[in-house]
């Protein structure tokens, strides 16, 4: 039976195959075997349909973010930010129209919800309140913008492979940075073998600290 869950479904699969690109209401509609008004009646045009899919991933990830015993504020906030991490890890299309939905729809629900579970804790950190807007955009921008380099780049993506191998980018960016000269540049020679080895996730996770330790100071 053709429901809104399980066009939503098929759209996130296609989505998750090839991107933007390849989700149309054609090729919806015969994976489905249904008519195009079908699909219209349960989620709108594509641009409906593309911030439902939004909704979805986000809303599932969010609900999915574990809220340890005895968490403190900075757990949280670290729990939210790797559980959106970890859908746009999974979901590369996601960046792109996560960033739209919150530029478009501010009231909408991806921006609402993401904002208030980030919100409370900035809250629960002694941020002033004066400053709390401030504190929560930092996170939030933090995030997508982190997440957006691992995540496929709508459009204009001349000169970028999309399924280049991680390790390959970054053994041949190391090589590279070797050849410059020490002189002129002591800090990308100190930090090839760190680039080289270092893990996403980690990474992530210490930008998030550094945050946290500023807003901690923002009394």
């Amino acid at each position: 039976m053709l429901s809104r869950e399980r066009i939503l479904d098929v759209a996130i699969g296609l989505l998750d195959t090839g991107g933007e690109g390849v989700l149309t209401v054609r090729a919806l509609s015969e994976r489905l075997s249904t008519g195009s008004g079908a699909i219209a009646y349960h989620v709108g045009k594509r641009e409906d349909l593309l911030d439902a899919a939004t909704e979805a991933v986000v809303t599932a990830a969010l609900s999915a973010a574990p809220a340890p015993a005895a968490a403190t504020p900075s757990d949280e906030v670290r729990a939210v930010a790797l559980a959106l991490f970890d859908a746009i890890t999974a979901h590369r299309w996601l960046a792109t129209r996560l960033t739209l939905q919150i530029v478009r729809n501010p009231v909408g629900p991806v921006t609402v919800g993401i904002f208030e579970r980030i919100g409370r804790q900035v809250d629960a950190l002694g941020v002033p309140r004066e400053r709390w807007f401030d504190a929560a955009s930092t996170l939030v921008h933090y995030i997508l913008g982190a997440v957006s380099q691992n995540a496929r780049i709508e459009g204009d993506t001349s000169g970028i492979d999309p399924v280049a191998d991680r390790g390959e980018f970054f053994a041949t960016t190391s090589t590279a940075w070797q050849e410059l000269d020490p002189e002129h540049y002591p800090f990308m020679h100190a930090i090839v073998g760190q680039a080289a080895e270092h893990d996403d996730r980690e990474q992530f996770l210490t930008g998030i600290a550094v945050i946290l330790d500023g807003l901690t100071r923002l009394h």
